[in-house]
């Protein structure tokens, strides 16, 4: 039985996993490099700790949600890392969104020691919040079956996809569709919005007919508000994980106009100093092309 789940990343995404553990009955110790972040663990009645090496002698399985290739290689391999604990029998819920060259590669350095599986989220952070949250499942199956407790406590749905990997490319293909859904719901928004319609009644309607997204349904609040802080997903990582799609695309021989199309808005949201902006950002970028004075409504 499972009872003990160690964090490793305690940013938006870990800091809004580690309530809904903790609500299911789960014991929560986590560990980030920043101390404030371990704090707001602590806060939510987990424990932080100071290493991963602690993290892999309180926890039964473990979740990472890391920002680059080399922090998980870090945690896995490093001196203080998973692999340095000792510890048998570890399962890695691996959940950061890295390229599949850099998923296979951990893999290779953590076996045989450590049950590594790919398991990318669909959602943002503000679904994590509240538990919305899809896992993206690969590599061993039994393992994954094993963990079926674990997502139950932060996320409303699992897939077992197969291979190791599986999960990653999935999720590539998911964030092709976030990425063109964001802009196109900005689009629409600044359209209805310059020819004189409402803005809140704009996304009241079109979220009730065929028009409408997901992400047009999760956005359009601060496109409405026009207010994009704080961000469920900053608009420069989110540029990293743009780039981990088209470099996938690309290996693939698989054409992606609709994601090349979408790009500059992105980078035009960056380059106005919006990185740390939520990526519905990209709204208050086409308003401006489209001459449209808005203030701060939200």
């Amino acid at each position: 039985m499972i009872d003990r789940i160690g964090l490793l990343g305690l940013g938006i995404m870990g800091s809004a996993v580690a309530p809904n553990l903790l609500r299911a009955g789960f014991s929560v110790v986590g560990f980030d490099p920043d101390p404030a972040r371990r704090e707001i663990l602590h806060s939510a009645g987990g424990r932080s700790v100071e290493s991963p090496i602690a993290v892999a002698q309180s926890a039964d399985v473990i979740i990472s949600l890391l920002p680059s290739a080399q922090a998980l290689q870090d945690v896995i391999a490093g001196s203080d890392g998973l692999l340095a604990s000792g510890q048998s029998g570890l399962i890695l819920i691996e959940s950061s969104t890295l390229s599949l060259e850099e998923k296979l590669a951990a893999n290779a350095v953590g076996a045989p020691a450590l049950m590594i599986l790919d398991c990318p989220l669909s959602g943002t952070g503000a679904q994590a919040l509240t538990k919305d949250l899809v896992v993206y499942a690969s590599g061993d199956s039994s393992a994954i079956a094993r963990c079926r407790s674990v997502f139950d406590g932060f996320a409303r749905a699992h897939h077992d996809l197969g291979d190791f990997g599986n999960g990653t490319k999935m999720k590539l293909v998911a964030n092709l569709l976030v990425a063109i859904h964001n802009v196109a719901a900005a689009e629409a928004m600044v359209l209805g919005m310059k020819s004189g319609l409402d803005p809140q009644n704009l996304y009241r309607v079109i979220a009730d007919g065929a028009g409408g997204s997901r992400m047009f349904s999760v956005r359009g609040p601060q496109m409405v508000a026009n207010h994009y802080e704080p961000a469920t997903m900053k608009l420069d990582v989110w540029q990293k994980d743009m780039k981990i799609i088209a470099e996938f695309a690309a290996a693939m021989s698989a054409p992606t106009p609709l994601l090349k199309a979408c790009a500059p808005i992105y980078s035009a949201a960056v380059e106005q100093g919006r990185g740390h902006q939520d990526t519905a950002a990209v709204c208050a970028v086409l308003a401006d092309l489209a001459g449209l004075q808005r203030g701060v409504t939200g």
